[in-house]
């Protein structure tokens, strides 16, 4: 395998040492949060991007050679290798050009080249091939047979074209060429079914379409490909048929005989029939997984960043499930999210039960010292914030509009049954809203991220690879916050670096046995936890005012020994040591390196030690809407409105101004240069001035642009 890492190291940009070391790490079972954090030496500081990136090489590599041992063990079996064939196997670069040298060898079904040969037309095939015959259909004639159900010399000829045709489709360097066609020339095309035309209103765009298949945008193809699959939409994705008939020809046609001419109809079935339909399904998955695979990446960003977004903290915090007929449902937190109350208030139509629903507000916050309000921004909730700030509290009390995206998706969960069994799915989503602000990590990994509504086509993409990009992203974001382990819940906790639902589950059980962790050496008491499973998780797991003050720190056990060491040549101790600034921006690095521990690992350690347990998310800003805008009459074009971006995609950004429906903001009207992608520019939850630039009321739709936005 080592053979093939020089030329995998340039493909990803790295050492050829650092792939090594870091595919050593993989094989051990490392997993990429704890490479990212704990073992930057060995890696030479590859992010955590870059480990996804090699990690997927990797498998693709351990693909390719697996697939090279099948194939020899199989031709070799069959008694079909030479040493030329296999050097060329092995010399293969992908599965592509793999499959297409073991394809003239690979059992097949049965089809109009088999059913010629077995009816004695090969040799006929090949003296056509060979271009040598004078009397092309007094040769043909030696072949009729009725025995062979040969009963002519057309039906010869044209069993030695299927033979021929097959042939011209099996040959690599034809493949390989006609490959290139498709890859540099093809034009995808799309019309619309003929007798769906009138009732189409959703692929209109793409009834009469066609642009090259190499250009296509990814969220264009795949509402494209969406269209095909709802038979809305034909699609076709070829080049010119005659230049590669024309280029396959010029190397295999010798001569102006009537064996060359047999040849030429062969060549032209041979694309026609086996060749085009084979590479342009080839090309279309292609294009499918580009596709997939950068809907997939916008769905991570975005996730990633709504994952991270700023926590409020531990507030004390009413919680309001915003609603008109059926009321807005109200529950009370304390400061670690446990249910204190609930109750519903009629404030909107058709009680509007204002005056009453805002005594009942006061007299909660009053009675459960509520220090944060969280109010859904579904519906009602525009006119349940407008209520709120018509409330003279007491006291501060900080109110925040929350994405509700989801919460009814956890409310009718399994998990939500489970904690809050006795109450409806009105209350569970209220507390969903609540947490949310509190954490947004700890409550959002407890929702399927596809419910979240910060996808792009989340349906249309492949579904495996989509669980796998989206869990990983999950465990990215819960093991860079860090996790304390004597509060998460099981949710949380299973995405640890190493640990699982199952792990999570005993750590649980331990925890609810022994009240709670007083040391992160008390992992190794917890059943099926073991030594892999220790050393890959507990650098992330917290412990506050526990036995050892660097339990509550990033700081891996296998490096408490230096901390140790350091505070007592800075003659103090280790609690003494965690967050004194001025003695901690004192030490010099690189004086501190040893054989044991490297640069990375030091300047890691001495920036936790500053701020210990510090959380990456940043602190929450607080956000409110134009006042007058309250509907879409409201808007005109040329006004300028505060937003907030409730979601990327590969085309734009779709922005929240305080109304129904949200607006559009195209990556044209992001700069006045060209905006390739969209995140570039802005990002989820990112507060911004948008000016509206066109309104339609009629179809909802309203277009924004930070173009000359003052």
């Amino acid at each position: 395998m080592q053979q093939y890492f020089p030329s995998l190291a340039t493909e990803l940009g790295i050492q050829v040492w650092q792939l090594e070391n870091t595919i050593e790490l993989f094989d051990g079972e490392a997993t990429i949060p704890f490479i990212a954090r704990y073992r930057k030496e060995k890696t030479g500081g590859l992010t955590d991007e870059q480990l996804i990136e090699v990690n997927k090489k990797y498998l693709q590599l351990k693909t390719l050679i697996n697939r090279k041992s099948s194939i020899l063990k199989l031709m070799e079996a069959a008694g079909l290798l030479n040493p030329d064939l296999t050097a060329a196997i092995n010399q293969a670069e992908n599965l592509t050009v793999l499959e297409d040298l073991y394809l003239p060898y690979k059992p097949k079904r049965q089809n109009r080249a088999s059913k010629a040969i077995a009816r004695g037309l090969e040799p006929l095939a090949r003296m056509i091939m060979s271009e040598n015959i004078t009397n092309l259909y007094a040769t043909a004639s030696r072949f009729v047979s009725a025995k062979n159900e040969v009963l002519s010399e057309d039906e010869a000829l044209a069993g030695a074209r299927d033979i021929i045709a097959e042939w011209v489709n099996e040959m690599s360097w034809v493949r390989q060429q006609t490959r290139r066609l498709f890859e540099r020339e093809a034009v995808f095309i799309s019309q619309v079914v003929a007798k769906k035309a009138e009732e189409d209103t959703k692929y209109q765009n793409w009834h009469d379409w066609q642009e090259a298949a190499s250009r296509i945008p990814s969220h264009r193809a795949l509402a494209m490909f969406r269209g095909e699959s709802e038979n809305f939409l034909k699609l076709k994705i070829q080049p010119d048929k005659a230049k590669a008939i024309d280029m396959i020809g010029q190397r295999l046609l010798k001569t102006n005989t009537e064996s060359a001419g047999q040849k030429k109809m062969a060549i032209s079935d041979s694309v026609t029939r086996l060749l085009f339909p084979s590479l342009e399904n080839e090309l279309r998955a292609a294009i499918k997984l580009k596709a997939d695979e950068e809907a997939i990446q916008v769905f991570r960003n975005n996730l990633k960043q709504l994952l991270l977004t700023p926590p409020l903290g531990e507030k004390n915090t009413l919680a309001i499930d915003p609603g008109f007929r059926t009321g807005c449902k109200i529950v009370c937190l304390d400061r670690s999210g446990k249910l204190l109350h609930n109750d519903t208030i009629y404030p909107h139509p058709p009680q509007r039960e204002a005056a009453l629903a805002i005594k009942k507000i006061k007299s909660l916050i009053s009675a459960y010292d509520i220090e944060a309000i969280a109010i859904g921004n579904g519906t009602a909730g525009r006119e349940t914030a407008t209520l709120i700030e018509r409330v003279r509290f007491d006291k501060d009390v900080v109110a925040v509009m929350v994405n509700e995206a989801g919460a009814s998706v956890y409310s009718a969960s399994s998990l939500a049954r489970e904690e809050f069994g006795q109450y409806d799915i009105t209350v569970r989503g209220a507390v969903s809203i609540g947490r949310r602000l509190m954490d947004p990590l700890a409550e959002l990994v407890k929702i399927d991220p596809k419910a979240l509504g910060v996808g792009q086509y989340q349906h249309d993409v492949d579904q495996k690879l989509l669980k796998e990009s989206l869990t990983e992203t999950v465990e990215l974001c819960v093991n860079q916050v860090g996790v304390d382990l004597n509060t998460a819940s099981k949710e949380l906790l299973s995405y640890v670096s190493g640990i699982g639902a199952k792990v999570a589950g005993q750590i649980i059980q331990y925890r609810d046995t022994n009240t709670h962790f007083n040391d992160r050496e008390n992992l190794k008491e917890v059943p099926g936890l073991g030594p892999k499973t220790f050393q890959q998780a507990v650098g992330f797991l917290r412990i506050k005012n526990g036995n050892n003050p660097l339990d509550s720190t990033g700081v891996h056990p296998e490096n408490y020994d230096f901390v140790e060491h350091l505070a007592q040549n800075l003659n103090t101790s280790v609690s003494q040591l965690i967050g004194n600034k001025e003695l901690l921006r004192g030490i010099d690095p690189e004086s501190l390196v040893t054989g044991d521990i490297g640069l990375f690992t030091i300047r890691d350690i001495l920036a936790e030690l500053e701020k210990p347990g510090r959380d990456p998310r940043g602190r929450i800003k607080a956000f409110s809407f134009a006042p007058d805008i309250k509907q879409i009459e409201d808007l005109k074009p040329g006004m300028i409105v505060p937003g907030i971006v409730t979601n990327i995609t590969a085309f734009g950004a779709f922005v929240d101004i305080g109304i129904k429906s949200s607006g559009l903001l195209h990556k044209s009207e992001m700069a006045d240069v060209y905006v390739t992608n969209p995140a570039d520019y802005v990002s989820l939850n990112q507060q911004l001035q948008v000016k509206i630039k066109e309104v339609d009321i009629e179809k909802k739709r309203i277009s924004l642009t930070l173009i000359d936005v003052s």
